[in-house]
């Protein structure tokens, strides 16, 4: 009797617990699930760019334990690699991955939100988006899109670019028929060049054939994979006109706004990680990728002349102003990256660069 007493007595409080939502099993089974579409602005199989794309996907799809699951798509498999903005914007999908500085012709302001020459390196730009108001203010910029932009990747400083000529002054840009997009493009067209805007497929072939005379890419991780150095001879570093890169994942405000909470914050630290992730990327690679380039290929590295990077510098101050005067917007993030870059400067003269000039001769490229 004791035994049957027991029995019912705990039958019933089970059956309470359920109804009050004591036990959770049931209500986690009953949780809603996400299915979005990413699209990119990157080829397929690029490795870091596209990869981390998809591995963005596939985190959260860990993280949030099949919850929200993204689908994604390289340029070209579902909108054009510059329809991205657009395709987001217009909620046709729900998350988007390319950089800012593609949007220039939208949105003036959101050059500042990818690279600016002479301007922060990644460790910098990732300051000023997590400490110093940088990532309120890009959001302001895409707010009247529709759009949520979150840092996705970083390049690390980029290389110079690859040219068939020897570049020995300022003058040798006039004429020059370059791929560089972005404010350093305004800058070379500025310096008197020809800004060519060609998809990542097409440059290694407009580069042989001498439709361009110069490219710039990314760095040796990504330059050897595209070939460059079999059409042009001479790899000039440092990519003043990229110094740190960032790449980003966008995404659709209302399909952002939608989710839970704990959702929103997922794909945020996710995004974070893969930020880390694809910098670390970059870092480990190229300097393998550069020996090689170096040692088997026998590509000539040469730096650009300092009389040349000072007049570049002083360029690039002029055409900055130049586009912050176009839209108020433009005017109020170049004012305060200008900002952020002198307060981080200070620092960074007695912090890494006052390091890195005590270990630079420890260091030397083996031909």
């Amino acid at each position: 009797m004791q035994r049957r007493e027991f029995l019912k007595k705990t039958g019933a409080a089970t059956a309470a617990a359920v109804a009050g939502g004591a036990i959770a099993a049931p209500a986690v089974l009953a949780q809603k699930k996400y299915r979005w579409k990413m699209v990119t602005t990157w080829p397929p199989n690029l490795p870091v760019l596209q990869t981390g794309a998809e591995r963005f996907a596939k985190r959260v799809s860990e993280v949030s334990e099949g919850r929200l699951t993204i689908q994604v798509f390289a340029a070209g498999e579902l909108v054009p690699g510059l329809g991205v903005f657009d395709a987001v914007s217009q909620g046709t999908v729900e998350a988007g991955s390319g950089a800012a500085y593609y949007w220039a012709g939208k949105a003036p302001a959101a050059q500042w939100f990818s690279s600016v020459p002479f301007g922060l390196n990644a460790q910098g730009i990732n300051a000023w988006f997590y400490g110093g108001g940088g990532l309120e203010l890009w959001e302001e910029v895409y707010a009247p899109f529709n759009v949520v932009p979150r840092p996705q990747g970083n390049t690390g400083v980029q290389m110079g670019g690859w040219f068939r000529k020897k570049m020995e002054t300022l003058g040798d840009f006039k004429g020059l028929k370059m791929r560089i997009p972005g404010l350093g493009g305004k800058v070379i067209a500025k310096a008197g060049g020809t800004v060519v805007l060609l998809a990542g497929g097409e440059i290694f072939t407009s580069l042989e054939r001498g439709v361009l005379d110069a490219t710039e890419w990314v760095g040796p991780l990504h330059d050897l994979r595209m070939g460059f150095y079999k059409a042009a001879p001479y790899y000039y570093y440092p990519g003043w006109h990229e110094p740190g890169t960032c790449l980003e994942v966008i995404f659709n405000k209302k399909a952002y706004e939608s989710l839970p909470k704990d959702l929103q914050l997922i794909i945020d630290a996710v995004a974070m990680e893969t930020n880390l992730w694809s910098l670390s990327q970059f870092e480990a690679g190229n300097g393998a990728a550069l020996q090689e380039l170096i040692s088997k290929h026998k590509v000539e590295l040469i730096r650009f002349p300092e009389p040349m990077m000072d007049e570049l510098r002083k360029l690039s101050m002029e055409t900055l102003e130049e586009e912050a005067d176009k839209d108020k917007e433009s005017r109020k993030v170049h004012e305060a990256f200008k900002k952020f870059k002198e307060q981080v400067g200070v620092w960074g003269s007695v912090s890494e660069n006052a390091y890195y000039n005590v270990i630079a001769d420890k260091y030397s490229l083996k031909g």
